[in-house]
């Protein structure tokens, strides 16, 4: 039986609109919380949301595609 050549991702757009959604939603709270925070607070707090900046960013350059996912599970499937 021939495979099916590989489609290409059917979500990216949403995948993307998410991440861009979370970043600017992050960004918003960092500014809100640096506002209202007292002096001593604000470095923490910049910090935890930079933490998140990097790993929404991160997830979003090395996550798994849904083709790899499922290449992936057919290889586990197999076995």
């Amino acid at each position: 039986m021939t495979e099916a050549p590989p489609l290409a991702e059917g979500r990216w757009l949403w995948r993307r609109l998410y991440v861009f959604a979370a970043t600017g939603a992050a960004w918003t709270l960092l500014g809100k919380l640096v506002a209202m925070a007292p002096a001593v607070a604000a470095p923490g707090l910049a910090g935890r949301l930079i933490d998140l900046l990097a790993l929404t960013l991160v997830l979003y350059l090395v996550a798994p595609t849904a083709q790899q996912l499922l290449a992936g599970l057919r290889v586990l499937k197999g076995r």
